[in-house]
């Protein structure tokens, strides 16, 4: 059945492969913006969580970092449905401008020594304008690159989505690991912590000129996006999609984002090792996706391949976080980790295109949006927050195994019963 016959004319766009660099680098720099903070959790908590309690400044920052996906449900039904009436671009244009506003607040903002509480309120306004750019860019990305792409190349160019997440948080572990290497403890504490939020700044530019570029024709057809509509039409593509997100969203804030974290803190390892593996772990990911993607676009189906990804990380999960508790070394435990984030995150551009090939044109970017940041605010938001309490409180470090075993659970039951019928269009 063609496009037309279906009653749907989803989005065309001339030069499709512009069209594709502008979402894929746009989604790196939101992303780069949004999750660098989790890579200065423990100064920040120090200088806008001020306490006699070192643990209890970086639990108060970690909160705030989960404050800032407060939002992106709030996000991904605005700018989703935007998208879905105004445009592709029009939605990615706003959520870059949110983000590059509220990235400039943190990184200008007073310290708390500076003007007291008004600079944490500051922190936490910054993160839920992040948040709520967030909430919106990664549906409506997901979408524009899913319809550029033939029904064979789907999985292949979705995936360059989570690759460009890769890469924006390999270089955010970058710019943390430089600035800390080459600058003292004092400097860092001083203005140091600054320098990866105004390169993210400087570089926000960059992203808006390449996405203004972007040239989109009208969407036509018979059906309007309506919200009532998406969410009693489609409740069961929503709802467990929103859990199929619980793995990859536990295993890249897990594996990723608070591993340089855990293993300062919990293992003790150098901070330059241990950004390290923020650096590793995305480059694995950056290369495993596509690949994982190509496989997928061979087969008929787009459930095998997740199932023996899910299988493998839930048999692995245990060992691999026993083996760094153990103190393998510090190069056994930098390629334990990448190997396992490439295992536990690659298919992540197959289950995303599952998930968007369940929804009609009309509601895809809308539906999409709210079952990332939904799925991602429930299993994410506070997952290093939660993992360093439950550490603090059972003074075991296995405790983030627990809870991303208990994620891949319910990822592994929500694919099981995933409905999964013809593509649409």
């Amino acid at each position: 059945m063609s496009n037309l016959e279906s009653g749907v004319c989803p989005v065309t766009f001339r030069q499709p492969k512009k069209v594709i660099l502008a979402t894929v680098i746009g989604n790196g720099l939101v992303i780069y913006d949004f999750t660098v903070y989790s890579f200065s959790a423990v100064i920040i908590g120090k200088l806008f969580f001020p306490s006699d309690s070192a643990f209890a400044s970086l639990l108060m920052a970690l909160l705030t970092f989960g404050i800032g996906f407060a939002m992106r449900p709030l996000g991904a039904i605005l700018i989703g449905n935007l998208a879905d009436r105004k445009g592709r671009k029009a939605g990615l244009n706003v959520s870059n401008l949110l983000m590059a506003t509220g990235t400039a607040l943190i990184a200008f903002m007073p310290t708390h020594a500076s003007i007291g509480f008004t600079a944490t309120l500051l922190l936490v306004l910054s993160r839920l304008l992040q948040g709520f750019a967030t909430g919106g860019e990664i549906g409506v990305s997901s979408v524009v690159l899913m319809e550029l792409a033939p029904r064979d190349q789907r999985c292949y160019l979705v995936s360059w989505r989570s690759a460009s997440q890769a890469a924006a948080v390999l270089v955010g572990a970058v710019v943390g690991a430089a600035t800390t290497a080459l600058l003292t403890p004092e400097q860092l504490l001083a203005w140091g912590w600054r320098i990866p939020f105004v390169l993210g700044l400087l570089i926000a530019p960059f992203g808006w000129f390449i996405r203004r570029n972007m040239v989109e024709t009208p969407r036509r057809g018979p059906h309007s996006p309506s919200l009532r509509v998406l969410l009693n039409g489609h409740r069961p593509q929503l709802l467990l999609g929103i859990l199929m997100m619980a793995a990859p969203t536990a295993s890249i804030y897990l594996m990723v984002l608070y591993m340089p974290t855990y293993l300062v803190r919990t293992l003790g390892l150098s901070p330059s090792i241990s950004l390290l593996s923020a650096c590793i772990s995305s480059a694995m990911l950056f290369i495993a996706a596509p690949l994982f993607a190509r496989l997928a676009d061979r087969l008929p189906r787009r459930k095998p391949t997740q199932y023996v990804t899910m299988i493998l990380s839930i048999l692995l999960v245990y060992p691999v976080f026993l083996a760094l508790t153990q103190g393998v070394g510090e190069l056994t435990s930098l390629l334990i980790i990448g190997v396992y984030s490439a295992v536990a995150m690659g298919n992540n551009g197959v289950s995303t295109v599952m998930i968007m090939e369940a929804f009609p044109a009309h509601h895809r970017a809308t539906g999409m949006s709210v079952v990332y940041s939904f799925g991602v605010t429930i299993f994410g938001a506070f997952c290093p927050f939660l993992v360093t309490w439950l550490i603090g409180v059972t003074q075991n470090p296995m405790a983030p195994s627990w809870y991303l075993l208990g994620a891949l659970a319910v990822s592994l039951f929500a694919l099981v019963r995933f409905p999964v019928g013809r593509p649409t269009h």
